[in-house]
């Protein structure tokens, strides 16, 4: 590796916060995106960078890695994540009990969301400090385990908790989707909670970007006929966009 260039990208990524290979592709345009890729790599090793999809992130001095990776999954596809929020808005009705899943998209959601009366149940301490920015809403934090990782609160007490709750409006995070497995989580008491809110909640809304179809984990929670609205970037397969018009589920 030539030093003097790992040390230029990474200073350039410090600087920034964020770039893409593309980018960096430019700046250096003697070297094939293979050595971008490899310098990345070596970077990340040495804690100076977290690498995200298509790019990569400066990691801030003192944090941990679990909080460098939940930053770099927030900074992936924030575009989409960002236009599923204004979407999902359109739901929710002033005065109703909502659910927010753990998950980056439920941050966005968290930080999209106007001031109104609401009640807020989530399962993701994150997004409970970030709608605490908020006065109208009433929020309530569910009890449980914390999953470090994603943020997430699992667990009995997380399921005796909202089994007594009248959810009108649930949204829910998607790790993969595929035909056959439907809608996949890695963590089976995460897969619970998940499960619970397809089963009592009024409305079901799936939030899930592109890049979670074709992928599938280890537990199903639900499938396309459990839902009432998936919220998606638009990218979707085709079949899965027929399956979900002959249940009647919308697609926003």
């Amino acid at each position: 590796m030539n030093l003097l260039r790992k040390e230029t990208i990474g200073k350039y990524i410090q600087d920034k916060g964020a770039v893409t290979v593309k980018e960096l592709g430019a700046l250096f345009p003697e070297v094939s995106l293979m050595t971008i890729h490899r310098d990345l790599e070596k970077l990340e090793r040495e804690g100076v960078i977290t690498r995200t999809r298509g790019g990569a992130i400066a990691v801030v001095q003192g944090s941990s890695p679990t909080e460098a990776k939940l930053e770099a999954r927030m900074q992936t596809n924030m575009k989409a994540k960002r236009e599923m929020a204004k979407k999902a808005l359109k739901l929710i009705e002033p005065g109703s009990a909502i659910f927010m899943d753990a998950g980056t998209s439920s941050i966005v959601l968290a930080q999209t969301l106007p001031d109104m009366d609401l009640n807020i149940f989530t399962t993701a301490p994150n997004v409970a400090i970030e709608l605490s920015r908020l006065s109208a809403p009433t929020i309530h934090m569910c009890c449980g385990t914390l999953n470090r990782l994603n943020q997430a609160v699992s667990g009995q007490s997380t399921l005796q908790m909202l089994q007594g709750i009248n959810i009108a409006l649930a949204f829910i995070g998607v790790s993969g989707y595929t035909d056959q497995g439907g809608f996949t989580c890695g963590k089976e008491d995460e897969m619970l909670v998940k499960r619970l809110m397809v089963e009592r909640a009024g409305k079901k809304v799936i939030l899930m970007d592109s890049s979670k179809c074709g992928k599938i984990l280890p537990y199903t929670f639900g499938n396309v006929e459990d839902v009432d609205y998936i919220i998606t970037d638009g990218e979707i397969p085709e079949g899965l966009r027929e399956r979900a018009e002959k249940a009647g589920v919308e697609i926003l």
